[in-house]
């Protein structure tokens, strides 16, 4: 049985790597709350959650709109009255030609994927200090902050943006306590994990594309009150191929 339990926000987590989140703080005992803007998947999670006995919500919360998020916390703060972990994961990729990247489509990237990362963790720090805990905030940012592919110049600058703002708000927020760090995912396959390839896994040092358990188990270390000496970090999880040298032939 855990000594405390706590109340764990993740934004977009009805699918891919926020669903594997949300199930592991639910599976670990604490209080999830699933904030996402996709209604039927966030629904079938929290389904599938408190099949297992689980202790989870849903708050359908766009991270586009501040006023979304401030409504959020709000109703964070009136159920729970507390707030012990934030995990910004809400993200959206615009993966187009430069000439043909709108300015729209620019903003909507930068909105959701940093914007959304500031204002969540401003409302969330505010309320973790209201209640005095000595909390956690963890952003997914990605391997593409490091290195890039092609047509990727919104979703890169958004995830570079979110590697400086882990370590400003660490340095803001260390007064009281909170700790706030990175997670860089590598390649995490959400679809069909037995569709990839050998030569997909033989790409990692690991032997394996990663799973969105393997971010899970991140969150968890990241956010466990023992390990209060890491802050402002990035934690690169890809099983090594940000370290492999490739050449082509």
């Amino acid at each position: 049985m855990l000594d405390r339990v706590r109340c764990v926000v993740v934004t977009g987590g009805a699918q891919g790597i926020g669903k594997g989140i949300a199930k592991a703080f639910a599976a670990r005992g604490d209080r999830v709350v699933i904030a996402d803007v996709d209604r039927d998947h966030a629904e079938q999670t929290v389904s599938e959650i408190k099949a297992q006995g689980g202790d989870v919500v849903f708050i359908q919360t766009d991270v586009r709109e501040p006023e979304q998020i401030s409504a959020l916390f709000q109703i964070v703060r009136q159920r729970y009255h507390r707030l012990d972990v934030l995990i910004n994961n809400a993200g959206v990729s615009r993966f187009k030609p430069l000439e043909e990247l709108t300015v729209a489509e620019w903003d909507d990237v930068l909105n959701i994927n940093l914007r959304g990362y500031f204002l969540c963790a401003r409302e969330a720090a505010r309320l973790m200090k209201e209640s005095g805990i000595h909390g956690s905030i963890v952003n997914i940012a990605s391997t593409r902050a490091l290195m890039s592919e092609k047509n990727s110049e919104a979703y890169a600058a958004s995830k570079g943006g979110v590697l400086g703002l882990t370590h400003a708000l660490a340095a803001s927020l260390s007064e009281a306590r909170i700790t706030v760090n990175a997670i860089s995912p590598g390649w995490i396959e959400t679809g069909d994990y037995s569709a990839l390839k050998e030569t997909d896994h033989a790409q990692h040092f690991s032997k394996r594309v990663g799973k969105p358990e393997d971010i899970a188990k991140a969150c968890l270390y990241l956010t466990d009150e023992d390990n209060d000496f890491v802050t402002g970090i990035n934690l690169i999880v890809d099983g090594g191929m940000t370290r492999k040298m490739i050449y082509e032939e």
